[in-house]
């Protein structure tokens, strides 16, 4: 009986540890962080700043929702520079940086992607 328990806990921590790809899919289309990144990319590109500036507020609710699910299946480094880029996409925003809001949006979905593996 007491080497159930370590088992089942080792089991516990093995399962959270691998489950951050699935953590990470989303629940609704609130919480699809490629399809946002994807959206706003496309309003950058046509230089629609008001809808992307909008999509980028939209982008960090979903991202503070979601790093409470995989932060504890995925690596330090890898969120804490997905919440820089978000940072660094708003800058580009405020200054209507074209060229610097794709370059952020493309490393935004490439540490996304990394997410959980």
């Amino acid at each position: 009986m007491v080497a159930a328990i370590p088992i089942a806990t080792l089991i516990l921590f093995i399962g959270i540890m691998l489950s951050g790809d699935f953590l990470k899919r989303p629940l609704t289309q609130k919480d699809n962080i490629p399809q946002m990144i994807q959206s706003i990319s496309d309003n950058v590109l046509m230089e629609q700043w008001d809808e992307a500036e909008n999509g980028t507020k939209e982008l960090e609710t979903a991202w503070k929702a979601i790093v409470h699910r995989v932060q504890f299946s995925s690596e330090r480094d890898e969120i804490n520079n997905f919440g820089t880029c978000l940072a660094r996409l708003k800058g580009t925003m405020k200054t209507h940086d074209k060229n610097s809001a794709i370059m952020e949006l493309s490393e935004a979905l490439d540490h996304w992607n990394n997410l959980g593996r």
